[in-house]
C-alpha cells in the first residue's frame, strides 16, 4: 500500500482535515481573493456532504476536489458577468425607472437561472431560444440566422421552454423564471 492511500474509505471529516487548507490555498491563488476562496472551499465540502464519493488515495481526492472547485470558480465568474451586465443595464436607465432592490435581486436570480439553463442546452438550441424569445424573431428569421429548418427552431425553443417550465416548478415561490415572456406552464395561485 502506498503512503498516500487511505487504509479505509475516508469520511468527509477526514477529507476536510486532509484537504481543506490545500483547497482553500489553491482557490486563493486562482481567484486572488481569500474571502471567495474560503466560500468556494466550503461549498466544495458541502457538495461532498450532499453527494459522498469514495476515494482510495489522497491524490485521487485532491484531483476530484480541484475539478469541483474549478467548476465552482467558473460558476462564480459567470454569476459575476451576469451581475455586471445587469448593473450596466440598470445604470443606462433613468433613475426614475430604477427597480427596487428586491426586484433587482429577483431579476438577477432569474438571469442566473436562465444562464444555467442555457448552458445545459446545445449551442444552437440556446441561440434559437434567445433569438426567438429574447429578440422576438420569427421561426423563419431564426432558421435563416442559424441555418436550420423552422421545424428545428420549434424543437429547439420547445426544449428550452421545457427546461424553463421545470425551473418554474422547482421555484419555491411559484414565480415564473421569465417574467417578461409568456408563461411556459400555468401559473400557480
Amino acid at each position: 500500500m502506498n503512503a498516500s492511500d487511505y487504509s479505509l474509505p475516508p469520511t468527509v471529516e477526514t477529507l476536510y482535515c486532509d484537504h481543506h487548507a490545500w483547497l482553500q490555498g489553491w482557490l486563493r491563488r486562482r481567484l486572488g481573493n481569500a474571502g471567495d476562496a474560503a466560500d468556494l472551499a466550503q461549498d466544495a465540502f458541502v457538495r461532498l456532504l450532499a453527494a459522498p464519493r469514495r476515494f482510495d488515495s489522497r491524490p485521487q481526492a485532491r484531483l476530484y476536489l480541484r475539478a469541483m472547485a474549478n467548476g465552482l470558480c467558473v460558476d462564480l465568474w459567470r454569476r459575476r458577468q451576469i451581475e455586471q451586465a445587469w448593473l450596466e443595464a440598470l445604470a443606462a436607465q433613468p433613475e426614475s425607472f430604477a427597480p427596487s432592490a428586491e426586484h433587482q435581486a429577483i431579476v438577477l436570480q432569474a438571469l442566473q437561472e436562465i444562464d444555467a439553463m442555457l448552458g445545459g442546452l446545445p449551442a444552437k438550441a440556446a441561440q434559437a431560444f434567445v433569438l426567438a424569445v429574447g429578440c422576438d424573431m420569427t421561426d423563419k428569421e431564426v432558421a435563416a440566422e442559424l441555418g436550420v429548418s423552422t421545424r428545428m427552431v420549434r424543437k429547439y425553443v420547445a426544449r428550452a421552454m421545457l427546461l424553463c417550465a421545470r425551473m418554474e416548478e422547482r421555484s419555491a415561490d411559484g414565480q415564473a423564471c421569465l417574467p417578461a415572456m409568456p408563461a411556459a406552464a400555468p401559473q400557480r395561485p
